[in-house]
């Protein structure tokens, strides 16, 4: 009996290891002739998932483009966001992510050995092809991330315009330091400080699970914060819907009835200020041209200020740790030294070697941080020059950069429940 229920604990603890998982350690080598059992045990197509999974991409963000473009309909979007939730949130946790596969692609740019997986190349291509043609269908619910916000809003507190254009800076610069880690092969930020990843796998770093936690109860107020002043991947995307094909609109006859931009959660709606008082039209190209001027020097000091922070955010780079602690190691020898010490001089490196990788990491840095610096300068620059544009409207029109095609103003329109009915 004792040996039966040695064999049944043995299957069970064979069946819930992972299917993808292999030997920590090496079988011990018998020399007694003794033959190891054939151990057979399904191993599930990891390929047939990620056909499942793009197929369900593609699909999923044409219903989106069907329901908002075509059927001018929010129920199938919202129905869209519950399954993508469910499939790629909580059934796939989270991954393959279109919002990190940016770090991939960088990656695979600047080394040669990394090669780019099919389907992480897919995940971040499509959702940008798909909001060229129909704006940012992707962004609505099948991204998994705003889905989960999308379910759980049920009130939209307003930002002023001023404040929200401040926070839209900060995906710009989440994204240029995803790409300067990715680049100088550091470390993938984006996945590492995924704040929902934690909630869609039910356990991993208390800090971020508390984060998104903080995250999904301010969507419960105010429209995908995530995604309006966080997500990378979200700012690329609004480059593209700024040139769209075809951008959502709300109605084909406005009338001006100021329902719609309360309706709108990300305060993609612009209304008209033909009735405003407006300033002298020769004040308002002073500011302009003032702003084009400083647009050069805000691209130059972004770069300068980010070239001389590089040596520190070098720190972040495995090769710059180790030598700092071969170095600290070497000036006060201990009895007992570092893991990585220890692993490092075990496998034959020298301190000369290790610092000629330091050396290379410091001036990749140094290229990347100046380009990613002009860059942000180059936002902050842009996004004044956007907040001191004012173009005249007669009716309320779709910012289709901002627009995440949810379709909430659709119920809220009087001319397109009109239009629907007959």
């Amino acid at each position: 009996m004792r040996r039966e229920k040695t064999t049944v604990m043995s299957a069970l603890i064979a069946a819930a290891l992972p299917v993808s998982a292999q030997n920590r350690f090496p079988k011990p080598d018998f020399e007694s002739g003794y033959r190891y059992p054939d151990l057979h045990y399904e191993v599930p197509n990891e390929a047939l998932w990620s056909a499942v999974d793009i197929i369900l991409l593609a699909g999923m963000m044409l219903v989106v483009a069907w329901a908002t473009l075509k059927r001018r309909r929010r129920a199938p979007v919202l129905i869209v966001s519950v399954v993508s939730a469910l499939y790629f949130g909580f059934f796939r946790s989270g991954c393959v992510c279109s919002i990190g596969s940016v770090q991939n692609l960088v990656l695979a740019m600047v080394d040669s050995s990394y090669v780019m997986p099919l389907a992480v190349f897919l995940f971040f291509i499509l959702p940008i092809v798909f909001t060229f043609l129909f704006g940012r269908v992707f962004c609505s619910g099948v991204c998994p991330l705003g889905a989960l916000q999308e379910i759980v809003n049920i009130r939209n507190y307003r930002l002023s315009k001023a404040v929200s254009a401040v926070l839209g800076i900060i995906p710009w610069v989440y994204l240029a330091f995803a790409l300067l880690y990715a680049a100088t092969r550091s470390s993938f930020i984006i996945c590492r400080f995924d704040p929902f990843i934690g909630i869609f796998r039910m356990g991993g770093d208390v800090g971020m699970i508390v984060f998104g936690g903080l995250l999904l109860l301010a969507a419960v107020f105010t429209g995908r914060p995530f995604c309006r002043f966080l997500c990378p991947y979200g700012a690329l995307l609004s480059l593209f819907s700024r040139v769209s094909l075809r951008n959502m609109s709300i109605t084909k006859e406005c009338i001006n009835c100021d329902l719609c931009l309360n309706a709108c959660p990300v305060d993609a709606i612009r209304p008209p200020f033909e009735n405003r008082v407006k300033e002298s039209r020769m004040d308002g190209v002073r500011r302009l041209l003032a702003y084009f001027v400083m647009l050069p020097v805000a691209v130059a000091a972004g770069a300068f200020g980010m070239k001389a922070l590089s040596p520190s955010l070098a720190g972040a780079n495995k090769d710059v740790r180790l030598y700092e602690q071969v170095m600290r190691n070497e000036a006060h020898p201990q009895n007992i030294q570092p893991v990585d010490v220890e692993v490092f001089f075990a496998q034959g490196g020298t301190i000369e070697e290790l610092s000629e990788r330091r050396a290379e990491v410091g001036r990749q840095f140094d290229a990347y941080s100046a380009i990613a610096g002009g860059a942000i300068g180059l936002v902050v620059g842009l996004t004044l020059i956007g907040l001191s544009v004012k173009r005249t409207r007669k009716t309320y029109e779709i910012d289709g950069a901002a627009c995440i095609n949810c379709g909430r103003c659709f119920a809220y329109c009087p001319q397109n429940k009109l239009n629907t009915t007959t």
